[in-house]
């Protein structure tokens, strides 16, 4: 088997300690090859000494698993200093061949030495700072969410009903409700009088709402709640300016972006923080598609094409995707609307939402790489072009 890297380090990390192994040549010019292994703790001042080891070994190529996140810190002190690839656990396994008594490192180092393995996408670090933003924002927006379920559980436990009344557990009304049942006030009427706006046609349904068996257990539960949720959405807010910031040189992109319908400002963040709005690192749109795991399985049996999953990809481009197909599927007069209603009668509303999540990633790559806006095909594209084969609404130049 041919060797495309004449000298090359395997790295196995693990939280407390790294085993590398460089491969080389013995002598230059031989085709016969060694390796040396060595250990090194994960610390900083470690990581340094594991550099110039390296370094004095004239490594070409360091190549290492993405093992949890504690490849993390190894993988940004070298990359200043070598070429340093990321490689999918998966990918290293099903190479064939290996033996029981080759260790990680060794066998990282063999197969990267012979070009079987290819790096994963490991982003710029202005990107990394924007995806840790947006990770966290996300996770912030999920836990508020659940807060919200346990506010309303405490609600439900007391017999308030005013989520079938209001729209919002926490709307302007049913927020100065909350706070005036946790002071003390029980009276139905001077509770539901706290109204504003639309709520108040509602007035004889609120009575019937408020009246429940809240009690102080129950005042002490929500205001937790509520004191929770309100420290939620002061994180929100200072993560929305943060990352508004680091979003600033990207703007076109952004803007670009909003063009396509259900997408909104933060899920245009999500998407340039997992993709680095850079699609040269993606050869094709399929390939984004596929990274993003909204591509079509593929399986193939006999010539036959049989229906297949979709790959497990980038979860939280994925979530975003999903949050922008639920909003495109409800806009009236897009091509995405009337592609998803064309779809559900057959493939049900989950697979349909795939498929909107699979146009809307196809035409983001067309767009980010061409610097051109979204066209929309329009709501009667099939019925115009009824022999046409599938295709997305496109980006116009």
């Amino acid at each position: 088997m041919d060797v495309l890297v004449e000298r090359v380090a395997g790295l196995d990390v693990s939280k407390g300690d790294v085993k590398a192994c460089v491969r080389g040549p013995v002598s230059p010019g031989s085709r016969r090859y060694r390796d040396e292994v060595r250990t090194f703790s994960t610390m900083t001042r470690s990581l340094l000494l594991l550099s110039d080891w390296l370094a004095e070994q004239d490594v070409q190529l360091v190549v290492m698993e993405a093992t949890a996140d504690y490849w993390k810190p190894v993988f940004y002190l070298l990359e200043e200093r070598f070429e340093v690839w990321l490689v999918n656990a998966r990918d290293i396994k099903r190479v064939p061949g290996r033996k029981t008594d080759v260790s990680d490192a060794r066998w990282i180092a063999q197969v990267a030495q012979h070009g079987l393995v290819s790096p994963s996408f490991v982003p710029p670090p202005r990107i990394r700072r924007l995806r840790d933003l947006t990770r966290q924002r996300t996770s912030l927006v999920r836990e508020r969410s659940r807060a919200l379920n346990r506010l309303e559980k405490v609600l439900e436990d007391a017999g308030i009903k005013t989520s079938l009344v209001l729209a919002k557990t926490l709307s302007m009304s049913s927020r100065a409700m909350i706070e005036a049942l946790i002071a003390g006030e029980r009276d139905p009427a001077v509770l539901a009088d706290l109204a504003v706006g639309k709520a108040r046609s509602k007035m004889t349904d609120l009575r019937e709402a408020l009246t429940g068996r809240f009690e102080d257990h129950h005042a002490f539960l929500t205001s937790q709640a509520l004191a929770h949720i309100e420290s939620i959405d002061a994180q929100i807010a200072a993560f929305d300016q943060r990352i508004d910031t680091e979003t600033a040189p990207l703007r076109r992109q952004h803007d670009l972006l909003l063009t396509i319908p259900g997408i909104s400002t933060r899920l245009a963040q999500v998407v340039i923080a997992e993709t680095g709005a850079d699609m040269t690192r993606f050869s094709t749109a399929a390939a984004l598609a596929s990274w993003s795991g909204v591509a079509p399985g593929n399986n193939q049996s006999a010539g036959r094409s049989y229906s297949g999953a979709t790959t497990h990809g980038n979860v939280w481009l994925k979530g975003a995707l999903g949050d922008a197909a639920a909003a495109a599927a409800r806009t009236k007069g897009t091509y995405l609307n009337a592609h998803y209603r064309r779809l559900i009668r057959r493939m049900g509303k989950k697979r349909a939402l795939v498929a909107v999540m699979h146009k809307i990633v196809i035409a983001t790559w067309h767009m980010l790489t061409h610097d051109t806006g979204y066209q929309d095909l329009g709501p009667n594209h099939w019925q115009q072009n009824p022999h046409q084969a599938p295709t997305t609404a496109t980006a116009h130049r």
